[in-house]
């Protein structure tokens, strides 16, 4: 028999691998080179943790300002009224009173007018129309809706005014003519109600003169003379109720100057402290003080806030605060002690 050599081993190769189709699983699976290291995907080296990314996000994505709340006013109103800081202590009723204010004083106001009415009036040696006027803003609910009566010669006398000023601007706006008779029939008092009320809104529509001091006073003078004429004699509660009435139209109508105001509310607070109401007083004298507002030189400040003092003192509420200010005043520009607050308020409209 042949002799058999046994047959060498053989050498086992190493198992080629052939690549696999890939799928969408396995795809998904696979660490993707663009977001290694990306700071957003968890474990790579720029992953800033879920703490700092969600506030580096909220830093990047919050508004600057609630939407709800309104946007800043323009430019003339920054820094005269800073709105509160982040750190402000307001509560937040407090908080929705302040922008509820800021949101009236960028918003223009609008006056719109009305002859609601008319009447004939008979003197002893004259016989006249009386207009009844009614002025409210639109835009929104108006609980301070002004009344006032004006005659005829008063809007002619207006007219006549604002032509020494304004006769180029005025040169479209037509006055009602007077007429030599049927001036008291029904007819003629219907259509002259029209004409009037056309003519004021023409003027109110023209700035200059709506911003003017003559307009102004048609509207405001008859009752604050009245009201601080009854001042002078004593009769606070019948000054008080023209004042009441009078002061919300003034301030509507001169909102581009506030000072203008500031008298007749001082007379409200004057009124108020001698019919022994402190409250009401300090609330007509918070009002006046705001129309002041970085105007320190005011002729009423300094007995303005020295009034405030004694009835903060009285109502039992911070009167450091406004003696402060009183003293970082007299500080900044010393003054010799001049006339109260109720010596002030009696000379006014004394012409």
């Amino acid at each position: 028999m042949p002799h058999l050599r046994p047959r060498a081993p053989q050498e086992r190769l190493p198992r080629q691998t052939f690549p696999q189709a890939e799928t969408q699983d396995t795809r998904a699976r696979r660490p993707q080179p663009w977001n290694m290291a990306c700071p957003e995907h968890p474990g790579s080296p720029g992953w800033t943790g879920p703490v700092t990314q969600c506030a580096a996000k909220t830093k990047q994505e919050a508004p600057t300002s609630d939407p709800d709340l309104p946007s800043p006013g323009p430019r003339e109103h920054s820094g005269a009224h800073p709105s509160p800081s982040s750190n402000s202590s307001m509560t937040t009723r407090e908080l929705q009173e302040y922008w509820k204010k800021e949101k009236c004083r960028w918003k223009h106001v609008k006056l719109l007018f009305e002859i609601a009415s008319a009447r004939i009036e008979e003197r002893k040696v004259s016989k006249f129309v009386m207009y009844q006027i009614v002025v409210i803003q639109t835009g929104s609910f108006d609980s301070n809706k002004a009344v006032l009566d004006r005659r005829y010669s008063d809007f002619e006398r207006l007219h006549k005014s604002l032509l020494k000023t304004f006769r180029e601007e005025m040169e479209d706006v037509v006055f009602p003519r007077k007429r030599l008779t049927g001036n008291f029939s029904e007819e003629m008092i219907c259509e002259r109600k029209l004409e009037l009320k056309e003519y004021l809104g023409l003027l109110y529509a023209l700035r200059c003169v709506r911003r003017s001091r003559e307009f102004a006073d048609f509207l405001t003078r008859p009752e604050l003379r009245e009201a601080f004429g009854c001042l002078r004699a004593g009769q606070y509660a019948r000054a008080l109720e023209l004042l009441v009435r009078v002061v919300p139209l003034q301030e509507k109508l001169t909102a581009h100057c506030p000072t203008a105001a500031v008298p007749a509310l001082c007379a409200m607070l004057v009124c108020h402290r001698d019919l022994e109401r402190p409250a009401e007083a300090f609330a007509a004298g918070e009002r006046a003080l705001r129309c002041l507002q970085a105007r320190e030189g005011h002729r009423y400040y300094a007995p303005l806030l020295d009034a405030m003092i004694r009835l903060a003192y009285v109502l039992g509420k911070d009167f450091v605060s406004l003696q402060g200010r009183l003293e970082e005043s007299q500080l900044r520009k010393p003054t010799h002690r001049g006339f109260t607050l109720k010596e002030l308020t009696v000379r006014e409209y004394l012409s």
